[in-house]
């Protein structure tokens, strides 16, 4: 961080302070932090807002994509003949930049929110599926045995055996799907606009104001880190013995 600090410093003194120096930038970000919650319209909203109106977008997105993605990764995982046919699906649709979908969430939905949304979704659920059929596949075949001797129901065989065994792959996927997508809800808001840590970005720089881009940039990465490490805190309380 230190090095971070005196590299931007640097930067700053040899651009003609185009680019605020860390000083500047943290006096600016002490007057926005002051008064984050303020509202003086649609499009005049303190930095919290915008971070509250991020969050409940990716909220959707990402728990629609989770209510999709672990039952769909579940069965790809247990059914050969359901991953045979949607492996190549995934294959083809999982590489599509987030970007590209939105125009289409747009086209359908007819409006900024939905489209944003949806963009979470088509773009978080890939790790979920694909990391809960990676753990469904790893599953011991001693275990599927055994459950085959005591003629277990499906059902049994899910809860019993598949979902404490399959746990921790599928947290791993909530993890890495968050991450996800937070990263797509700043790029789609910088095109959909209204309330939202993205479109702010981009009305700060349509004001030409560097220092709040920088703040910006900060808070999106600490928002993401503290997501992600919440995910991991609960994910370590969970392992299969």
């Amino acid at each position: 961080m230190g090095l971070l600090a005196l590299v931007w410093e640097l930067v700053s003194r040899g651009t003609g302070a185009s680019i605020p120096s860390p000083q500047d930038t943290l006096a600016q970000a002490a007057v926005i932090f002051s008064d984050p919650f303020y509202s003086k319209g649609p499009n005049d909203q303190g930095i919290g807002w915008n971070i509250l109106s991020s969050l409940k977008r990716v909220a959707v997105g990402f728990g629609l994509a989770a209510a999709v993605g672990i039952p769909a990764g579940f069965l790809i995982g247990r059914f050969t003949f359901l991953s045979r046919m949607f492996n190549p699906l995934i294959s083809l649709l999982r590489p599509v930049s987030p970007l590209a979908w939105l125009p289409i969430g747009l086209l359908v939905f007819k409006g900024a929110d939905p489209a944003a949304i949806w963009t979470i979704f088509i773009c978080s659920i890939w790790p979920m599926i694909i990391n809960t059929a990676v753990g469904v596949q790893r599953v011991p075949q001693d275990y599927m045995n055994v459950a085959r001797v005591l003629n277990l129901s499906e059902w049994k065989i899910v809860t019993k055996i598949l979902f404490p065994a399959v746990l921790p792959y599928v947290l791993t996927g909530v993890r890495l799907a968050i991450g996800v997508a937070w990263l797509v809800i700043v790029a789609a808001e910088m095109l959909t606009g209204g309330v939202g840590i993205g479109f702010w970005v981009w009305d700060e720089w349509n004001n030409l104001n560097v220092a709040h881009i920088i703040i910006a940039i900060f808070v999106v990465g600490i928002v993401g880190l503290l997501l992600e490490q919440m995910l991991m805190l609960i994910a370590k309380r969970f392992s299969y013995e």
